[in-house]
């Protein structure tokens, strides 16, 4: 079978010069039946690594078919992506009121907004779009809000090494202007309920060469819980982290963990199929920054923490990843993806960040299935030849 992948048709606001290799349409394959062992299959996995997310149009796709695509890209996956046995029912959860669970496909979630009936075993399923003015410091007016002014919600990665969304019933309705409101004027028009999009490498190539090598000798320490730990704190304008108010639930006060099993994961994740660079940081849960000395030889001229560091002060650790962070999130730099009903879109989350934008009116019914299993592994950070390269 021919396989043709075709580049994302981008927004004005895009530098497409930076999107050279971000994102394709596939046409040629049905998602639905991919078999994990094929060569059809393999070649599909190496255009995702390359290109970070891929869409396909028209696509029908049963609750268990995007449970075996989604499991195919790690099959030791198996479990919901953003919880465990202690915390996937809390209602503590910043995500408990997302969730509906389809009920003969566990894996796979229904969400989107409005009442959805009689849909895969749900007789009715009230659901609510994640909105910016529930969750940030501040918010866009509500007289704004009614001219179509609206934010980006969260910027973040699922615990999967691969997400499929699905896109069933996708409202139309007037486009928003997605406002940043940091005092940059920065602004994205998008359309309603886009799902946004930025590439974890140009994050990672645009930094200067002093947090180049922060960025490859760091790790993040994130928070145990940190969807608990977040859930009474408010994220910043941007959508990209948390304001610094001491609001974050107390480390006694959430479910059960041990400090051992806290992830401290790179700051770059190498990609498998590329071997580039991918500065892939969830800042809404990053608590810790520990940062290795310079390697031997290396110039200390310039160069930030040249001895190593262990930083625990939230405000500083916040900070920092935001001045390394905050660029790459330029409106040129977004890819807003444009739903339309029956898309099918992957990503990988070891080379990108996504957000939720917009919000919706109670009858602006829309219905996605997500499926997003936790990854199996670890990624992988730089390597040491990456790591005297860069510092």
């Amino acid at each position: 079978m021919a396989i043709e992948l075709i580049p994302l048709p981008l927004p004005p606001s895009a530098d497409a010069s930076k999107f050279v290799d971000f994102g394709r349409e596939v046409r040629g394959v049905d998602p639905g039946s991919l078999k994990p062992d094929s060569e059809l299959f393999e070649r599909v996995k190496d255009a995702l690594y390359k290109h970070d997310a891929l869409l396909f149009r028209d696509v029908k796709l049963t609750p268990e078919q995007q449970y075996a695509l989604t499991k195919a890209f790690d099959p030791l996956s198996e479990n919901y992506g953003h919880g465990n046995g202690k915390t996937q029912g809390t209602k503590k959860s910043i995500l408990h009121p997302d969730l509906k669970t389809i009920p003969r496909v566990p894996q796979v979630q229904l969400i989107g907004n409005g009442t959805v009936y009689n849909h895969e075993g749900l007789a009715e399923a009230m659901l609510k779009h994640p909105s910016h003015t529930t969750f940030h410091k501040t918010r866009v007016s509500p007289e704004d809000e009614a001219n179509g002014i609206t934010r980006f919600y969260r910027w973040h990665i699922d615990a999967a090494l691969v997400t499929t969304l699905y896109g069933i019933n996708v409202p139309t309705g007037d486009r928003q202007l997605c406002r940043y409101d940091d005092g940059t004027g920065d602004e994205l028009d998008v359309s309603l309920g886009t799902t946004a999009f930025v590439s974890g490498k140009t994050m990672f190539d645009m930094l200067p060469k002093d947090l180049k090598s922060l960025a490859v000798r760091s790790k993040v320490r994130y928070a145990p819980h940190p969807y608990v730990w977040m859930a009474p704190a408010h994220a910043m304008s941007t959508g990209l982290g948390i304001e610094s108010e001491g609001l974050e639930l107390p480390l006694d006060e959430l479910p059960p963990w041990e400090e051992e099993r806290r992830k401290d994961l790179p700051v770059t994740w190498k990609n498998p199929v590329t071997g580039n660079l991918h500065f892939q940081v969830h800042p809404c849960g990053a608590a810790e920054l520990l940062v290795d000395a310079l390697p031997a030889g290396a110039s200390r001229e310039g160069a930030l923490y040249p001895d190593g560091a262990h930083l625990t002060d939230l405000k500083e650790v916040r900070e920092l990843l935001y001045k390394m962070q905050r660029p790459a999130i330029a409106p040129k730099l977004v890819y807003p993806h444009d739903w339309r009903e029956n898309d099918l879109v992957l990503f990988h989350n070891r080379g990108v960040l996504h957000s939720v934008v917009g919000a919706f009116t109670k009858d602006q019914v829309r219905a996605f299935h997500q499926c997003n299993l936790a990854a199996s592994d670890d990624p992988v950070g730089p390597t040491q030849a990456d790591i005297e390269a860069y510092a």
